[in-house]
């Protein structure tokens, strides 16, 4: 449908029409004339489908000079970006209807410019709950004469704990009122606040999952735990995306690899709730301009962060939540443009969850080895190849050079081979020093060299071999079969394995945790007068000597193993059956 379809006033379809707006998104489509109608709407609709659009061409078209001089629409956002880009395109749409007033009212900024925006008639008011009940109590915002509320974003307001907030604002507005909520999930606590505080809504849902991702390669990569940020250094190196974001779930993990990052030299800034406003702006203004070439943020505070041309996005840690998977991604893949994604996979447990989005988003997300040294010298040959490509041709006068290096001995073979070459020698040069360590093989091979491993953790946190050796498996991404013997201390544990791959397990393992202690991994290099516990080498302590193993008779030498044939440690004692 065409935007000069939906009844709109010429003010509005004049500054659509300057913003390259024609044809609506299925939420504008469907949500606009409802609104105008002035029902209530539930509206379910991921990031990046036109929401923005879906409520605020409404929004500005409901203020005319009967209501002008108060408060009439109250816009609710989970975050201080989300409210400022809202405010933002609620403006754009609002530029040849004077009338029309906006003031953004959030926390970390001034709050007395806030009062004199407010106090100069502001008819549109966009802001954080928080913020909002502020300028309540101060009674710098009156709302008795709102004919409009709308909550964006409303799942995240209420993850964010401002459940309270909202229904105190919703309690103290007039009941008389349209009441508005977008959402992209609808939990519980959703659903009970459209049968509280909205009369006979209309939902509006928009299946918009795969839509989003269609235009989008994703990609994931196995790696030992504890090596996450060598393998994202390695394939920021790789890849060389121009502008990228990448996705922790914590705020200490945010500052934590952004350190990291600016360590190596990559141009790197974080971005979570607890920077204060004027830090966060800097970062933004920095990344949009290209100053800044990756942005590591929180799933929270990339809320409502619009900015073009982003090459990838990696998901360092993996999302809580499916639909927080597509939101990610959808900052590569806007206005039809193509993107691509990568995540960082340390477990098998990650691996089936990641497989779970995939079959959620219906989209196929690839597995790729991570590259070494000599795949990224590889790749920035190719890229070159593709940028020499796509050069315009050479004028004349560039002939003219070649010709006299020709009288130098210098042929155009070879000056072309020089000029490459020096751009090579820059581009590997700024090239991370280190190898990520990748198993050597698979499977343990019988008669093999083997060393022991030290694990600092022993019988006194009730251990047993199953909790290593899951632990083991989880962190290296290797096969059970690969560990041998397990000798269970009062303080320590140690562990067989192949000596050709010691040095990749003590990397991938330290540190880790074992039933939530955290543990330390070392070569074994002395003897302990202690004596184990229990073992994984085919004993069975329970068995008295000379006698046969009852159980081993009954169950044979049968061993579980998961779809990838490796082995799963039975975590269930096996007990006699009683006569």
């Amino acid at each position: 449908m065409q935007f000069n379809e939906l009844n709109l006033s010429k003010e509005i379809l004049l500054a659509t029409e300057e913003l390259g707006f024609s044809e609506t998104t299925e939420i504008q489509q469907e949500s606009i004339p409802l609104l105008m109608e002035g029902r209530d709407v539930v509206g379910r609709s991921n990031t990046g489908t036109g929401k923005t659009a879906a409520f605020g061409i409404p929004a500005v078209e409901s203020i005319n000079d009967e209501n002008k001089r108060a408060v009439t629409v109250l816009i609710l956002c989970p975050t201080r970006e989300l409210a400022m880009q809202a405010c933002e395109e609620i403006k754009k749409f609002a530029k040849y209807k004077k009338i029309v007033k906006t003031s953004a009212v959030y926390g970390g900024a001034s709050m007395e410019r806030q009062i004199m925006e407010l106090k100069r008639g502001a008819n549109i008011v966009i802001g954080t709950p928080g913020r909002v009940m502020d300028h309540i109590r101060r009674r710098t915002l009156k709302l008795d004469r709102l004919k409009t509320v709308i909550l964006d974003e409303a799942d995240e307001m209420l993850n964010m704990g401002f459940r309270e907030d909202i229904e105190s604002i919703l309690s103290d507005v007039p009941e008389e009122r349209q009441t508005v909520l977008f959402s992209a999930t609808m939990p519980p606590e959703i659903l009970a606040i459209t049968e509280k505080y909205q009369h006979d809504p209309v939902n509006v849902k928009i299946k918009s999952s795969q839509k989003t991702v269609e235009l989008i390669d994703q990609y994931y990569f196995m790696c030992a735990m504890g090596r996450k940020t060598d393998a994202l250094k390695l394939l920021l190196a790789a890849y060389s995306p121009e502008s990228a974001m990448v996705f922790c779930n914590t705020k200490k993990m945010v500052d934590e690899l952004t350190e990291e990052l600016a360590k190596s030299g990559i141009q790197a800034a974080g971005l979570h709730g607890d920077m204060k406003q004027a830090q966060r702006t800097q970062v933004m203004n920095s990344f949009k301009a290209k100053i800044t070439s990756v942005l590591v943020a929180t799933d929270v505070a990339a809320r409502g962060i619009d900015v073009s041309g982003i090459d990838a996005v990696f998901n360092y840690d993996l999302p809580q939540d499916n639909e927080y998977y597509i939101h990610r991604i959808g900052r590569t893949g806007r206005a039809g443009r193509a993107g691509t994604a990568y995540t960082l996979i340390t477990s098998r447990r990650q691996q089936y969850d990641l497989k779970d989005i995939a079959r959620y988003t219906k989209a196929k997300i690839t597995e790729l080895p991570l590259p070494d040294k000599q795949d990224i010298i590889n790749i920035k040959k190719d890229a070159l190849i593709r940028e020499i490509t796509e050069m315009p041709k050479a004028s004349s006068d560039i002939y003219d050079i070649l010709d006299r290096l020709a009288e130098n001995g210098i042929d155009y073979r070879e000056a072309a081979a020089r000029l490459v070459n020096s751009r090579l020698e820059k581009e590997i040069a700024a090239l991370p020093e280190f190898d990520m360590p990748k198993p050597l093989k698979k499977g343990h091979k019988k008669g093999a060299k083997t060393v022991k491993i030290d694990l600092s953790i022993g019988r006194s946190k009730k251990i047993a071999p199953n909790f290593i050796l899951g632990a083991l498996v989880d962190a290296t991404g290797m096969s059970g079969q690969d560990f041998g013997k397990i000798d269970i201390y009062d303080n320590h544990t140690t562990v067989e394995v192949p000596e050709a791959e010691y040095d990749y397990i003590i990397d991938s393992t330290n540190p880790m945790k074992i039933n939530g202690h955290k543990v330390d991994v070392k070569l074994y290099k002395g003897d302990s007068s202690e004596k184990p516990r229990r073992r994984n080498d085919g004993h069975n302590f329970g068995a008295k000597k000379g006698k046969p193993d009852r159980r081993k008779a009954a169950y044979g030498n049968r061993k579980k193993t998961d779809i990838f044939g490796d082995y799963i440690p039975d975590r269930k004692k096996r007990t006699k059956k009683r006569h």
